[in-house]
């Protein structure tokens, strides 16, 4: 099957085509480059306009030099996320052509396309996607007919992010380049790390990288930490995701995932746990449609075509909306083993690695070390990793208070960044998941919110069970606040566990939040559903 991709959802456009009997790709593109600022939607069109003719003449002369006259089966569009202008533009050149052609469309979403070309050239079965890229910042799994959203950016994609900072510093668009080549001098400076979960934001980290280049901060120190910190942000949360769903493969997509500094860190993360790591060659890692042709020829493959009724733009297509109709069941991401073993657990030795740390358990007894990461700038690193300490033992004796059930805590070494607590629980609760036991953990939730307490990682691997009991653990990104905004995203952060990982989610979902519901007050669930309903993942 041979298809002919069309892309053009912000800057770049571009045609493609694929023939999936050679694995041979030929890509076409033309970028629109402002002359300051960033992308000015109006002026993006009107690039769009002009250059998705260009573009698709030459990959259509391309493939029928090479083929003959009848040289494609299908056409493959990008649906969305973009910006409108430029997607409807998009959709009509894929209409028109696959009529002229006689031949199926299909329509795509970009982000999708960002992992399944990864996937594709990766020869991965079902890895953890990371996507970096301007106005994207996300991880996604394969579970349960979906792609599902694994963690993502609390407000603005990642290449946005950095943007903001090289407009502030007056440097044109694109500015990721600039920042990786400044930062090569730079020094480490402190800014804000903001990890909840396997959740990030960037807002607070490119205020305080803008104040501190207005202070005097020299701009390549400036720019070396904002890679420091937003890269291992990014880094923590695909190693948390791999944790999470016991995965060992991990994709790379987005055009931010063209810097060095970033794929030399996920693959150090990758290579010190035992997993496997595929970036893309560039030219599919920036916005391109060699990866809208090869999902194409997936879905084309799979019956799943649209009519031109059906292909309607839309521009906050998120990418767990899409129907996986290419995929089969047998390909979850989630692994989920019980580590433990044995349902009794007993007091036999047990040896675990998390994301963060290693947990050894030796009769009643459990010695948590908070590993360093080589991956992380030495000081950042330290930083961490004692401040987390500190905080997991302050926030277990405070849960306790609360009435909810968590490890006694009895020693604490904060210079080696290690625990001594009590052993509780036969297994972690995601290998033991039932309605009854996600209720109390929303009930544990819930108590703990009344204390303005924080969890801060509330996953179903940061949960233990024993029988009846619910034991909370490992509160390192715990913190002090009665912001329902706060507690709201606890919530966010455990139901992404369940729905990323667990089979028939919604019912848990439900008794989760039933159980949160029958000790807490309403304005939390309020505030969890308008998080929902952000759509920061588009």
């Amino acid at each position: 099957m041979r298809v002919l991709g069309i892309e053009g959802t912000a800057w770049c456009a571009s045609a493609a085509v694929f023939d999936d009997a050679e694995d041979a790709v030929f890509i076409e593109s033309d970028a629109y480059e402002p002359d300051s600022g960033g992308i000015h939607p109006r002026e993006a069109a009107e690039h769009m306009g002009e250059a998705i003719p260009a573009v698709v003449g030459t990959a259509l002369s391309r493939a029928r030099e090479e083929h003959g006259a009848d040289p494609i089966d299908a056409v493959a569009f990008s649906r969305g996320p973009g910006l409108g202008p430029c997607l409807r533009i998009v959709g009509t050149a894929a209409r028109a052509l696959a009529r002229t052609l006689e031949v199926p469309l299909v329509g795509v979403n970009h982000m999708v396309a960002h992992l399944e070309v990864g996937r594709h050239r990766s020869g991965f079965d079902s890895p953890v996607c990371l996507n970096a890229s301007g106005a994207n910042a996300h991880l996604l799994g394969y579970h349960d007919g979906r792609y599902r959203v694994l963690g993502e950016t609390m407000d603005t994609g990642v290449g946005n992010a950095l943007d903001k900072f090289t407009r502030h510093v007056g440097w044109s668009h694109p500015g990721g380049p600039k920042i990786e080549a400044r930062a090569a001098g730079g020094e480490y400076v402190d800014l804000p790390y903001v990890v909840k979960g396997m959740d990030f934001s960037f807002s607070g980290i490119m205020s305080a990288a803008k104040d501190a280049y207005d202070d005097g901060v020299p701009v390549e120190d400036v720019c070396n930490s904002l890679q420091e910190h937003t890269f291992a942000m990014l880094t923590e949360v695909a190693e948390r995701a791999l944790s999470l769903t016991g995965t060992d493969e991990l994709v790379l997509g987005g055009g931010v995932g063209q810097n060095d500094r970033l794929r030399g860190m996920l693959a150090a993360m990758c290579e010190a746990r035992g997993a496997d790591f595929f970036a893309p060659e560039p030219r599919f890692l920036r916005d391109n449609a060699g990866m809208i042709a090869v999902l194409g020829a997936k879905m084309a493959a799979a019956g799943d075509t649209v009519s031109v009724a059906e292909s309607a733009i839309d521009p906050n297509f998120r990418p767990d909306e899409v129907p996986v109709t290419w995929r089969g069941d047998d390909e979850s991401v989630s692994r989920v083993p019980d580590p433990n073993g044995a349902a009794s657990g007993g007091a036999d030795d047990v040896a675990l690695r998390g994301a963060e740390a290693t947990v050894e358990m030796s009769g009643d007894a459990v010695t948590k070390r908070r590993l360093p990461k080589g991956y992380r700038h030495p000081d950042l690193d330290a930083t961490l990793r004692r401040e987390r300490t500190v905080s997991e033992a302050r926030l277990l004796a405070e849960a306790r208070k609360q009435g909810v059930p968590t490890p006694l805590v009895r020693d604490v070494d904060v210079a080696e960044a290690t625990i001594r607590m009590q052993r509780v629980g036969e297994r972690d609760l995601a290998a033991a998941l039932s309605e009854e036991a996600v209720g109390t953990v929303g009930e544990h939730l819930a108590r703990l919110h009344a204390a303005d307490v924080v969890h801060g990682d509330p996953t179903t691997r940061n949960v233990r069970v024993d029988g009846e009991r619910v034991f909370l653990l490992d509160f390192g990104l715990g913190f002090g606040s009665g912001h329902v905004e706060d507690h709201a995203m606890d919530l966010h952060v455990f139901e992404q566990s369940l729905v990323g990982t667990a089979d028939e989610s919604a019912s848990l979902v439900a008794a989760f939040e039933e159980g949160y519901a029958s000790v807490s007050e309403e304005a939390v669930l309020e505030r969890l559903r308008g998080i929902e309903g952000r759509g920061r993942y588009q």
